[in-house]
């Protein structure tokens, strides 16, 4: 789990935090998305992201590490089967945070934290491979260039 951040906690101990974190993580891999406040969405992104990496590697110490956090073993299968092969294309970025209106009663920022289920854009890995042929032909014309200045 990321190292906590100084200053005061979401809730009233640092074991509380971890443990609402926890629920919080385990309601987001049942559901794929929830509706909380905009702090704690913050603080859940990292845990639930280090916990889909997790997954993605899919060995027998992974899964332990995961079920350290996430009590459920149901939820871990279907985060080790289901969510983790979604993920395996995307290199980061599994969870999105959506600003909503404020939550009525007390006016607190209210956020959805959304696992990320579209399919990773083929355009940039187009782009990629574009800048990296444009490369090798500049490497190729050099040493060309060179040897017909040296015919001359």
């Amino acid at each position: 789990m990321p190292t906590p951040k100084k200053g005061p906690r979401l809730a009233s101990s640092p074991a509380h935090e971890r443990l609402m974190l926890a629920n919080m993580a385990t309601s987001l891999f049942k559901n794929g998305r929830i509706t909380t406040t905009l702090p704690k969405a913050k603080r859940l992104r990292p845990v639930a992201e280090r916990l889909i990496t997790f997954a993605k590697r899919g060995d027998l110490h992974s899964r332990r590490r995961v079920m350290r956090v996430i009590r459920d073993k149901h939820v871990v299968h279907m985060l080790f089967t289901e969510i983790a092969e979604q993920m395996k294309q995307r290199e980061g970025g599994y969870t999105r945070i959506v600003k909503i209106a404020p939550r009525t009663g007390d006016a607190a920022a209210a956020a959805i934290i959304e696992l990320v289920k579209e399919p990773v854009s083929a355009k940039k890995a187009v782009v990629k491979e574009a800048e990296a042929a444009t490369k090798v032909a500049a490497e190729e014309e050099a040493p060309a260039k060179e040897a017909a200045s040296d015919a001359e």
